[in-house]
């Protein structure tokens, strides 16, 4: 039985990966990596990356991608949401596995990891909105709900995750009802959204792609094994499809080559479009293709401590990064003595941006400590 089918009936047994790269608590390494180095690399690019504008009315957000020529072909790379959602989909698949066994309904299953993700991301939310009423209340500082929304803003993705989660038993309905036919028919709807976005004029329209494209990333996990167990070439296969695909898209004039958002653009992003679907099965094809290699790498006491850690804290650097960078870029900008930053990088721009990186991670870390002071020990993640 596959573990597709294994989501509506009786549990399959999980076979082992074929590299052997589960650890001694039954917890996919390579797993964990991908899901911890993805949120990592998003937190990596909001702390580098982001380019605040002061304006009378508060600050913006831009990039260098807006101002670099070329530079938008990192997008294809490091924009990895898609391979996010992916994991995500592989990860609650078998979690539900090992619930069935223990005789937890669906429903159940599904509130309690609505829980475990919304409340800490509530908190935070609710936190930045009451320190920005006090504010605007007690100082009237007119600018600060703008700041509050930019450093609020990036829990969007968790809140696609969140409705993800909660339509898991539709996905596991559509996946044990239909199989990958169900792919071509997300597909289509995909095509046929953005026809009516950019050819009929129909912009709504766009955001029906946020539940068929992040849907369709979430439940292509749901066939990470077959995956890992089908012959080599279909990795190449995947990826080179999803390449020529995304070459294909933007070379068609149709779709800018960004996969974020950039001030002036249309967005690939919000609402997603065709070229994310194309972007999410380049992304897994290199994944796949880079597993056996990675799992090697990963069986090494180096290597595995620092995934352990990265998987361990990834998820509250990914909450609080946006805090520390506006703490940080506070601090920076007291030492200038002004509330200004470069907008268009030159040279000096490109050299400061580990001293960005720098700043931004050692204020977010007080953060985490002091929502984390509980001092409880943290229980031992369970295998997935």
């Amino acid at each position: 039985m596959s573990s597709v089918d294994a989501a509506g009936g009786t549990p399959a047994p999980r076979p082992e990966p074929p590299d052997g790269s589960r650890d001694e608590y039954g917890r996919d390494r390579y797993i964990d990596f991908l899901r911890a180095g993805s949120i990592l690399v998003v937190v990596l690019w909001h702390w580098a990356f982001t380019i605040l504008i002061w304006l009378p009315d508060g600050p913006r957000a831009t990039s260098p991608l807006g101002f670099t020529s070329g530079l938008w072909m990192l997008t294809w790379l490091f924009q990895v949401l898609p391979l996010f959602f992916f994991v995500g989909g592989y990860v609650h698949l078998l979690a539900w596995q090992r619930a069935r066994i223990r005789g937890e309904t669906l429903d159940r299953f599904v509130l309690r990891n609505l829980r475990r993700l919304s409340v800490p991301a509530l908190v935070v939310a609710g936190v930045w909105i009451g320190l920005g009423l006090v504010l605007w209340a007690g100082l009237g500082l007119e600018w600060i709900g703008r700041a509050v929304l930019l450093v609020i803003s990036p829990l969007w993705f968790l809140g696609v995750y969140l409705g993800l989660i909660a339509l898991i038993p539709l996905w596991f309905a559509i996946a044990r009802r239909f199989g990958p036919v169900a792919f071509v028919w997300m597909i289509g709807l995909v095509v046929i959204v953005d026809i009516l976005r950019f050819r009929v004029g129909w912009e709504a329209a766009g955001w029906v792609n946020m539940l068929l494209v992040w849907g369709l990333a979430f439940m292509a996990g749901f066939w990470w094994e077959a995956l890992v167990r089908a012959p080599r070439h279909v990795d190449a296969a995947l990826m080179w499809a999803g390449l020529f695909g995304l070459i294909g898209l933007v070379g068609s004039g149709l779709y800018p080559g960004s996969m974020v958002g950039v001030p002036g653009e249309t967005s690939n992003m919000a609402p997603p479009t065709l070229c994310i679907v194309a972007l999410l099965a380049f992304q897994v094809g290199i994944a796949e293709i880079a597993r056996p290699g990675m799992s090697r790498w990963l069986e090494r006491p180096g290597p595995r401590g620092f995934v352990e850690i990265i998987n361990r804290f990834a998820m509250p650097v990914f909450l609080f990064h946006t805090t520390g960078m506006a703490i940080g870029r506070g601090l920076i900008y007291a030492w200038n003595g002004e509330l200004a930053e470069a907008t268009v990088p030159d040279l000096r721009w490109w050299l400061e941006r580990p001293l960005y990186i720098a700043v931004s991670f050692v204020c977010t870390l007080p953060v985490i400590w002091l929502f984390n002071r509980r001092g409880r020990r943290r229980p031992r993640p369970a295998p997935h």
